[in-house]
């Protein structure tokens, strides 16, 4: 496992534990230290939009934070995920067991995600979830250790789907990843197309990290539909979205994506990207905030945050505020503190986080820029709306969430 796990000591938090007894721990701080464990996909189709810029980002919080809390150094682990729900629980188990870490972040892959979320309540710690949409994690798998931060399959779908629709694009047709993450994401649309009117008229599903999409965009053209959605993220989703192009979808068909990352359409380009709709949590040029923030995290990483990534630095610093005002690492009640305290910072404006754990603030209707509207590097986005979070998120379904009834 330590081949797959890296310690990053920050360096006021390693010198207060060289410092050894000198040092008086509060009672109530568990272990001595606060253990943060980064949990992503840092190799395979979801590492552009979280992977190690994930762990950058809560890095940066933890430096941002002074590196202690309550008088204890704060410390923080990584590790990859490989996109599979046993090596994600493997990891988090030894986390939890062998390193005593109190949470977890990240955890983008919703198979990943549901799995990790069940052990986490088992051994009552934390999670914080970055890329993962399924609404299970609100519904049938809620947990009252989980929090799903950036997004849901509802917002994603809210937003996008109805505007199309709401435009005129009626007739979709899906493009899907054959797991959780991307059945979750097409029902949830497909209800919200259904409900504004709109219809579906048909699917095919593909492998995770799918190289060739030229069989899947074929059917999708010959549907003859508005909309070719894609319910797919990632690689995945710039390698459908370059075919569609390569394939000449234009006019009558257009290509939706539920979920795109900044770092998709740095990978595909303006030429090939252009005009695709897309919600998003976060966006490095909305403000002078957004924009400070964003260009500290461009000077160690070489590429603008994604939602997830901006995220993960905004829900360690709650974390660790919570766990401030807390005086204690005690999962339940550093829970209740985040779930008290409105978030507000360059992620969020009076964002709450639920009784159910959902994270709940405004999105972004967006759509990529023309080449010819850009006038710098990483100006992609026209921000066609500000969605408030009571029509971008959908109310907790009565009775769905076992911990609350």
């Amino acid at each position: 496992m330590k081949s797959r796990t890296s310690y990053l000591h920050l360096a006021l938090g390693s010198l207060l534990l060289m410092a050894g007894p000198a040092v008086a721990q509060p009672a109530a701080m568990s272990d001595n230290v606060v253990t943060l464990g980064v949990l992503s996909d840092q190799s395979g189709v979801y590492a552009d939009f979280s992977g190690m810029g994930s762990t950058t980002a809560v890095q940066m919080a933890v430096e941002d934070f002074g590196g202690t809390v309550n008088g204890v150094p704060i410390k923080v682990l990584h590790a990859d995920h490989l996109n599979k729900a046993d090596v994600g629980t493997t990891i988090a188990r030894e986390w939890y067991d062998r390193d005593k870490v109190d949470a977890i972040f990240d955890a983008s892959n919703s198979a990943v995600s549901l799995a990790v979320a069940g052990l986490t309540k088992e051994k009552d710690r934390i999670l914080i979830i970055g890329g993962s949409s399924t609404t299970r994690l609100t519904t049938d798998q809620c947990s009252p250790n989980t929090i799903q931060y950036i997004y849901d399959a509802n917002a994603l779908s809210n937003v996008t789907a109805k505007a199309l629709v709401n435009s005129g694009k009626k007739n979709w047709f899906f493009l899907t990843v054959d797991f959780a993450f991307g059945h979750g994401l097409e029902k949830t649309t497909s209800d919200v197309v259904k409900a504004a009117g709109g219809t579906v008229v048909g699917a095919v599903r593909h492998p995770l990290n799918t190289a060739d999409f030229s069989s899947y965009i074929l059917q999708a053209q010959n549907s003859k539909a508005d909309i070719i959605a894609l319910a797919n993220g990632g690689s995945d989703t710039v390698n459908a979205i370059k075919t569609a192009s390569e394939f000449g979808v234009s006019g009558k068909q257009s290509v939706a994506s539920l979920l795109t990352f900044i770092t998709d359409v740095h990978s595909m380009g303006l030429k090939q990207a252009h005009g695709i709709v897309l919600t998003d949590a976060f966006y490095w040029d909305l403000n002078d905030d957004t924009r400070a923030w964003s260009k500290r995290f461009f000077e160690r990483v070489k590429k603008m945050p994604t939602m997830v990534q901006a995220g993960m630095y905004s829900a360690t610093m709650h974390y660790l505020n919570a766990v401030k005002a807390s005086k204690t690492d005690k999962a339940s009640t550093v829970m209740a503190a985040m779930k008290a305290t409105p978030v507000n910072d360059f992620f969020a404006k009076n964002g709450t986080i639920r009784p159910d754990g959902l994270h709940v603030r405004d999105m972004y209707l967006m759509q990529v820029k023309d080449p010819s509207e850009s006038k710098y590097d990483w100006d992609y986005y026209r921000v066609l709306a500000k969605v408030p979070a009571d029509k971008a998120f959908s109310p907790p379904v009565p009775g769905a969430c076992s911990f609350l009834k």
